[in-house]
């Protein structure tokens, strides 16, 4: 009997043991700050979402649907609309993403992949620090440096592309002798420079991340079969960091669809719809904004609220698209083992 009772203890004994998924000490501390954190992120969010929703009313009952498909932005004759300046966000913030992306993809792999061990600490610093240079200093740089080679870039784009639309500009002969270079200033591919240098450190910042957790054992199975430094960057490298690139490209066109100050700087007010990106005026919904929020008056701030609950919703589903395209494109997936 006691053999028996020392067995039967024995297999107690052997039982599992249950574990316990509740955070203790430091563990549930930081547990809880994050969630803290995280909560404080959507309620921010969702009350700057009800407070710009809020305004959409008034400004539906005053100026019904058509307010989304007027050109217009007359304050003096009450006639107010935001389908210029939203196809004036969009038609900048693609532009500058068009421009920023390969610069974004090519600096990140040279810091990287390239770069010298001695050098690449610097070239991640200096990236940071072109990421957190004010707008305004941006904008200033733009209008007073680069605006008289932009609109000589884009005249000559207008003599040779002009049979595209995006490149032409009506009323004017880009082969005078003496061409009209007013015409070719203040338009959104002078403002598209400016953004597309404020957006490029971004992200490429995070594509650099994600490209540097590339596994190294797969690099140097890559090289041990033969392959070349590039063959390794387009085999290996780039199919690992395809969530890392849509990310940070999408990042980067949140950024550009709402920026203000560097537009409100160069841009010409310009409120119709132009497909031509060289051609002087446009405009945007952050630049219109903060050009009539001063002196604008109950129903127009309304107005320009309810624009920019417009431009909200438009940068929330940016967001969203690209958080579905990255979970479905996780990094490395693709790359063989």
């Amino acid at each position: 009997m006691p053999d028996l009772d020392r067995t039967e203890r024995s297999e107690a004994d052997d039982q599992p043991r249950r574990l316990s998924r509740r955070s203790t000490g430091a563990d549930a501390a930081f547990v809880w700050s994050v969630r803290v954190v995280g909560a404080s992120v959507l309620v921010i969010t969702g009350g700057v979402a009800i407070f710009l929703g809020a305004q959409l009313k008034p400004t539906l009952d005053r100026y019904g649907l058509a307010f989304f498909t007027t050109q217009e932005w007359s304050p003096d004759t009450d006639v107010v609309g935001i389908a210029a300046v939203m196809v004036g966000s969009i038609a900048i913030g693609l532009t500058a993403m068009a421009m920023a992306f390969p610069l974004a993809v090519l600096m990140a792999l040279y810091v990287s992949e390239y770069a010298p061990a001695r050098l690449r600490s610097t070239l991640v610093s200096v990236i940071d620090l072109m990421a957190a240079v004010p707008s305004i200093v941006y904008g200033l740089w733009a209008k007073d440096l680069i605006m008289p080679h932009s609109s000589a870039l884009a005249r000559w784009m207008h003599q040779h592309l002009g049979w595209i639309p995006l490149f032409d500009v009506p009323g004017t002969d880009p082969s005078a002798p003496i061409p009209d270079a007013t015409r070719y200033i203040s338009s959104s591919f002078c403002a598209s420079i400016a953004v597309a240098m404020m957006v490029m450190p971004m992200a490429c910042a995070v594509m650099r991340q994600v490209f540097s957790q590339t596994p190294q054992g797969e690099k140097e199975a890559a090289l041990a079969l033969g392959a070349t430094k590039w063959g390794v960057v387009t085999n290996v490298v780039l199919p690992f960091g395809r969530g890392g690139m849509i990310g940070g490209t999408m990042l980067g066109l949140g950024r550009a669809l709402g920026e203000t100050i560097a537009v409100l700087l160069i841009i010409s007010p310009a409120f119709d719809i132009k497909w031509s990106l060289t051609e002087v005026g446009s405009s945007s919904v952050s630049a219109l904004i903060a050009g009539r929020f001063s002196d604008a008056s109950d129903a127009q701030l309304s107005a320009l609220l309810a624009a920019g609950f417009a431009l909200f919703l438009l940068t929330l589903a940016v967001n969203t698209v690209a958080a579905l395209i990255v979970n479905r494109s996780r990094s490395g997936e693709g790359v063989d083992a």
